[in-house]
C-alpha cells in the first residue's frame, strides 16, 4: 500500500463556511488492498493528515465475498504505528511474527503495535461469512513508544452504552463515562455509533479534543451538515459537545484526540520521521531483518516498493512539509 499516491484535496461542504473552518468533508477515495480487496482511504490526505494520532483510516465494504477469497494481504512489515482492526460483517485472520494467529469477528477488536518492527498478514479464512464490511484504522506511534518492543492483543469484548436512541461501543479511550482496555500512547478515543431510532442524540466531548466522523453505513447529519458512507467529516477541536442525527440502523465511528505534534514521514507501510529512517526499515525487510517470519503463513513476503527518487519530507499533521 503505497502512500506516495497523489492525494484529493479538502472540499467544505454545503452549509460550512469560513466561520466554521475546522469542519470539513473529506472524500475516499479508491485503493486497490490485496488482489481481491478495495477500500476507501479517508486519511491521510493532502491537507489533513490526521485526527488525533490517527493517521490512516480505511473502510471497506460491504462486500459479497460469498464467491470469493474475501480478505488477501500477505506477510508485510511495519514501524511506528498501532494497527486497529474493526469489523461489521465477516471475519478475518490475523497472524504476526511474535506468533500470534488470531480470528477476528464483529464487536470484537485487535490491536498490534508495531514499535520498532512487526510483520503480519490479514486473510478471510477459508470458509468464511458471506459479507466483509469493517475498517482499518492506524496510530502513529509518539517517541519513545515507536522504537519499543512489538505486541498484540484481541478484546473479545468492549465497553458498551446506551443514551437514548443511541448506542454506543467504546474501542479506544474514555467516553460516557466507560474506559476502554486497549492501551494507547497518546490521548485517544474511538466509538462506533449505532442509531436506532430519529431522535436526535448529544456527546459530551473534549475541548483539547480534535475529531472526526465516519458513516460506516446509512446517513448521519451534524450541525446540519449530511453526509453518507464514503466521506470523512473532520470536526475540528474546542468542541464539548456534538449533536447528531442519523437514519436508523446507520452505524458511525467517531474519532479523536490531541493533537498530535510530532512530524511524520508516511511512505507504503512505515510511519518514521526522516527519509533516512525509513529507507533503513525498507531496506530491513527486503534483506530479511528486524520484522521477523509471520506465524504459520507460507506465502511469500510482500516487496516492498522502490523508493521515490525524490527525499521524502515529513509533514505537520495539518500536510505542511517540514524540510
Amino acid at each position: 500500500m503505497d502512500r506516495t499516491e497523489s492525494l484529493p484535496a479538502q472540499t467544505l461542504p454545503p452549509g460550512v463556511g469560513p466561520t466554521d473552518p475546522g469542519s470539513v468533508l473529506l472524500p475516499g477515495h479508491d485503493v486497490p488492498l490485496g488482489r481481491y480487496t478495495t477500500v476507501r482511504r479517508l486519511l491521510p490526505q493532502r491537507q489533513r493528515r490526521l485526527v488525533g494520532a490517527w493517521c490512516f483510516v480505511d473502510h471497506f465494504g460491504p462486500d459479497d465475498v460469498a464467491e470469493r477469497p474475501g480478505m488477501e494481504v500477505p506477510p508485510h512489515p511495519h514501524t511506528g504505528l498501532q494497527t486497529v482492526t474493526w469489523l461489521l460483517d465477516g471475519e478475518i485472520l490475523h497472524r504476526d511474527s511474535l506468533g500470534n494467529v488470531q480470528p477476528i469477528r464483529p464487536g470484537q477488536l485487535n490491536v498490534m503495535t508495531s514499535g520498532h518492527g512487526i510483520a503480519h498478514s490479514e486473510r478471510s479464512p477459508l470458509v468464511h461469512p458471506p459479507v466483509m464490511h469493517g475498517v482499518q484504522l492506524w496510530v502513529a506511534l509518539p517517541d519513545p513508544a515507536r522504537a519499543g518492543a512489538a505486541d498484540f492483543a484481541h478484546h473479545a469484548e468492549l465497553p458498551r452504552w446506551r443514551d437514548g436512541d443511541l448506542t454506543g461501543t467504546l474501542l479506544v479511550g474514555e467516553m460516557a463515562g466507560e474506559r476502554s482496555p486497549a492501551v494507547v500512547h497518546t490521548p485517544l478515543v474511538g466509538a462506533q455509533l449505532e442509531v436506532d431510532g430519529p431522535a436526535p442524540a448529544t456527546l459530551r466531548l473534549r475541548r483539547d479534543f480534535e475529531y472526526g466522523l465516519l458513516a460506516m453505513s446509512g446517513s448521519a447529519e451534524v450541525d446540519g451538515v449530511a453526509f453518507e458512507p464514503g466521506a470523512l467529516l473532520y470536526l475540528g477541536a474546542g468542541r464539548e459537545s456534538l449533536t447528531l442525527r442519523g437514519a436508523p440502523g446507520s452505524r458511525l465511528l467517531l474519532l479523536g484526540g490531541t493533537p498530535f505534534e510530532e512530524p511524520l514521514v508516511m511512505w507504503w507501510n512505515f510511519v518514521g520521521r526522516s527519509h533516512e529512517e525509513v529507507a533503513a526499515a525498507r531496506e530491513d525487510w527486503m534483506a530479511g531483518r528486524r520484522f521477523g517470519t509471520v506465524a504459520d503463513d507460507p506465502a511469500p513476503p510482500l516487496p516492498a516498493p522502490a523508493l521515490p527518487t525524490t527525499r521524502l519530507k515529513a509533514r505537520d499533521r495539518r500536510g505542511g512539509t517540514l524540510g
